[in-house]
């Protein structure tokens, strides 16, 4: 085993042997770019003053987005969390309901929840897509779940466990077949949280076509950025309709008249954001190639390495690499801190992952099986630069 000052300068020597040489600033995680048509698109809508929630680009957005993924539908929102909110909502979870998310995942993942008043049921992930496991969930649910009808109950709290969220972890896609199955036979709605696998796919098919609604996200950091903004996948034309509508206030059709038939959200992406994301969506595939050479020049530059893999897709998966992932060994993990500081004085921004859900004041106490793999996983996950401009050093 190496000392910890070897492991430290070994693994910023490959990471130098990836990244630019000279810079006079911070290598960053994550950042976009613009070398398309954002310009001119923009400019029409401060040409034209269609610069808020009506206009040409953000219909436009999201006919190209849903022809993208192969989603019938797609309503275009002020972001991710806002359209996982609208998922939740739409399927049918209710105040005091219990979903099952993850509690390895972005903070938003659980927030969507409580927004909707129901409480977050957190599930193990699987070391193989850092995402929810399906197997380990369904062992689970065998203990503590109840079905009635078409209804599922948690025997201990006694409250309806109405929907399942997995999230496909840093654009990795989980298994969804074995999680469909599992969502069927004990009556689950599966809504997935796409938000960082816009151009990851699943079996050949893109992922956010498997549940029956799904969020995407456009924040600045993402694949394709709108600024901020999100969007609402599904396959459902009635579903559709009753997204746009609850995320347009709720407001009844008419050339005057503010007449709203329910509570609803002011939630509609913006024109002059959706004129971005089109220019952007444009581009995507370049993007994507751009970040798959990067993430082919990781594994080249770490391959050997015992105290620190690339974490690679699954044989089943094609993912769209939005950040690249590394795993520290055991036997390393107690080192990650020191790895980040060294990282980030050196001028490459370096993050961990999020801190496990469970381990959020508002969340301690809410319902959870073992969660012994997303512990033994936050100790060891580090994410390095991942801008789709750093794969083009390598063309």
């Amino acid at each position: 085993m190496k000392t910890k000052d070897e492991f430290l300068t070994d693994v910023l020597a490959r990471l130098r042997i990836v990244l630019p040489q000279s810079t006079d600033r911070l290598i960053p995680l994550h950042e976009p770019t613009f070398g398309g048509n954002e310009w001119e698109y923009i400019k029409e809508c401060l040409d034209t003053r269609w610069v808020s929630s009506v206009g040409q680009y953000v219909s436009r957005f999201e006919t190209e987005l849903a022809e993208y993924t192969g989603a019938k539908f797609a309503v275009a929102v002020v972001n991710g969390t806002a359209a996982l909110h609208m998922c939740l909502r739409l399927c049918g979870v209710r105040p005091d309901d219990e979903v099952l998310v993850p509690a390895l995942t972005f903070i938003a993942t659980a927030n969507a929840v409580n927004y909707c008043g129901a409480v977050p049921h957190f599930v193990d992930c699987a070391e193989e897509t850092l995402g929810l496991d399906p197997l380990k969930l369904e062992l689970y649910l065998q203990e503590v779940a109840r079905v009635s009808g078409d209804e599922c109950f948690n025997q201990q709290s006694g409250r309806r466990i109405k929907a399942v969220v997995p999230m496909h972890t840093f654009g990795c896609p989980v298994d969804l077949d074995v999680l469909v199955d599992v969502c069927e036979r004990y009556k689950l709605a599966l809504v997935e949280d796409a938000a960082e696998s816009l151009g990851s796919y699943y079996k050949g098919r893109h992922t956010g076509n498997w549940g029956m609604l799904s969020a995407l996200s456009f924040n600045g950091n993402k694949i394709v950025t709108t600024g901020g903004g999100g969007a609402i996948l599904c396959n459902d034309r009635q579903l559709a309709e009753q997204a746009k509508h609850l995320t347009t206030t709720a407001k009844l059709p008419h050339a005057w008249a503010f007449s709203h038939d329910e509570v609803g959200y002011n939630y509609r992406l913006p024109n002059i954001n959706a004129a971005l994301g089109v220019a952007q969506l444009e581009q995507i595939a370049s993007f994507l190639n751009s970040k798959r050479q990067l993430a082919m020049t990781y594994q080249s530059a770490f391959a050997g390495c015992q105290s620190i893999q690339y974490f690679k897709e699954p044989l089943h998966s094609s993912s769209n690499y939005w950040l690249n992932t590394f795993l520290l060994d055991d036997a390393y993990s107690k080192w990650l801190d020191d790895l980040l500081a060294l990282t980030n004085q050196e001028g490459i921004m370096t993050r961990p992952c999020w801190t496990p859900l469970h381990h959020q004041i508002m969340y301690t106490n809410c319902p959870r099986m073992d969660l012994s793999v997303t512990e033994r996983l936050a100790k060891r996950i580090i994410n390095v630069p991942s801008s789709a401009s750093l794969g083009g050093l390598h063309g």
